[in-house]
């Protein structure tokens, strides 16, 4: 008899949904790996699971399940980018040897490369960070067509990991399925052993966790299998897997409603507002305040991160002139609508300094004044203002067709004779 359907038509908190969660567990705890997948694919959510690999060291043993329940599942493959060589090539071995019919490779937004990771090594200085642009952003669009995916994660692993089920609930009501839970490491290697499945070409080398090249090292006998992640570090996960004593990372922010509109869509924002007890000589993705800055400016140019610039009514951006290459974004901060200091300074910035990075609007920013904002350069909005996101969605933002600070030679200024009423 199939799993009753509560646990994935519906995606808002549901307690049902959790006290189902732990019948499953309950029910199938004692079943086999092939078992609790096949259980998944074809009772639970049928048509609607999708895999998730690294395509690493043990990925075989998961990837030999699908192919005996269902090859076309889709299985999806985080090309990062940093990825080893002989990764790259093992995909292809491993599509090709167990039939599997519907593998894609999902990429970092090369925009986003491009603003945050342009030298290639973020990872040295900021790897959350990296970890962020390169997986959970690409990650998150793809789980949120499902409403369930599947890991390869298992208990021996790390102790975070010590607790894992076979079927969590994710804080946005997604099902994460890990039929390898139980597996030991002598259960891995008696799976390869026995159904004869080529092993990643970097394991013999020592590498039992394969994940990013620069952020993958050999493991010494004894060690923790994962112990060659972000060796060093106070990192043991790439922050796309909530487990479930919540010991790990933040959930996947699925079902977080982002508030950063930019290029047509609302996106996550890797940028937070300064703290006091910030140390500007070491924050990242932070907006840090204009009188800050100026007051440490040695410390901020020689912070290797990524950093903003936050500009309050009352500010002299011209104070910053010189170094606004320094930043990738500057927050112009609208506190009420009657104040209108901040479409000056993003005119400044855009045609004075022809600043090329983003220019935000934050605070009071209300669906007819974003006609006005890009018309003066901003080009991405912190919207708070429930209608004027809803405006923004549905594309119904009021026209602007009358100009009393006219910009650029396209419009003309109210109040011009009809007969001079065009562009020259």
């Amino acid at each position: 008899m199939a799993t009753p359907n509560m646990l994935h038509s519906d995606r808002k908190p549901d307690k049902l949904r959790s006290l189902g969660i732990l019948a499953l567990n309950g029910m199938l705890d004692e079943m086999d790996a092939v078992g609790v997948l096949r259980k998944a694919a074809t009772e639970i959510l049928p048509g609607d699971l999708a895999i998730v690999s690294s395509f690493g060291a043990d990925s075989a043993v998961l990837l030999h399940l699908v192919a005996q329940v269902d090859p076309s599942l889709p299985v999806y493959f985080l090309e990062t980018g940093k990825h080893f060589p002989e990764t790259l090539a093992y995909v292809e071995t491993l599509k090709k040897q167990l039939g599997l019919i519907n593998v894609h490779a999902i990429h970092p937004n090369p925009e986003d490369i491009t603003r945050f990771d342009p030298n290639g090594d973020l990872w040295e200085t900021d790897p959350d960070s990296c970890c962020h642009i390169r997986k959970t952003e690409p990650l998150e669009p793809i789980t949120e067509q499902y409403g369930g995916w599947v890991t390869g994660r298992k208990r021996f692993q790390t102790v975070e990991r010590g607790v894992l089920p076979h079927f969590e609930l994710t804080s946005d009501d997604r099902i994460k399925v890990n039929p390898l839970a139980y597996f030991t490491d002598a259960d891995v290697n008696a799976y390869k052993r026995d159904h004869g499945l080529p092993e990643h070409p970097l394991f013999d080398k020592g590498y039992k966790s394969i994940g990013c090249a620069p952020c993958t090292s050999v493991v010494a006998e004894g060690e923790d299998p994962r112990a060659g992640r972000w060796r060093g570090l106070n990192k043991k996960e790439c922050g796309i897997h909530f487990d479930f004593n919540g010991a790990i990372a933040s959930p996947m922010a699925a079902a977080v409603i982002h508030h950063l509109y930019k290029d047509g869509a609302f996106i996550a924002d890797p940028f937070r507002a300064w703290e006091d007890g910030d140390d500007l000589a070491t924050v990242r993705y932070t907006h840090v305040p204009l009188p800050v800055f100026l007051a440490n400016r040695d410390a901020a140019l020689a912070n290797p991160h990524p950093m903003g610039l936050l500009i309050v009514p009352g500010d002299n951006i011209e104070n910053a002139g010189q170094d606004l290459a320094r930043f990738a974004s500057v927050a112009i901060k609208f506190p009420a609508f009657s104040d209108g200091r901040g479409y000056s300074t993003a005119r400044l910035l855009s045609e004075r300094y022809g600043y090329a990075g983003e220019i935000r609007a934050i605070g009071d920013v209300l669906q007819d004044q974003i006609p006005l904002m890009r018309r003066c350069g901003f080009n991405a909005f912190l919207v708070v203002h429930q209608p004027t996101r809803e405006a923004l969605l549905e594309n119904r933002l009021p026209e602007v067709n009358i100009f009393y600070q006219p910009v650029g030679v396209t419009e003309v200024p109210v109040g011009t004779r009809p007969y001079l009423r065009r562009a020259h």
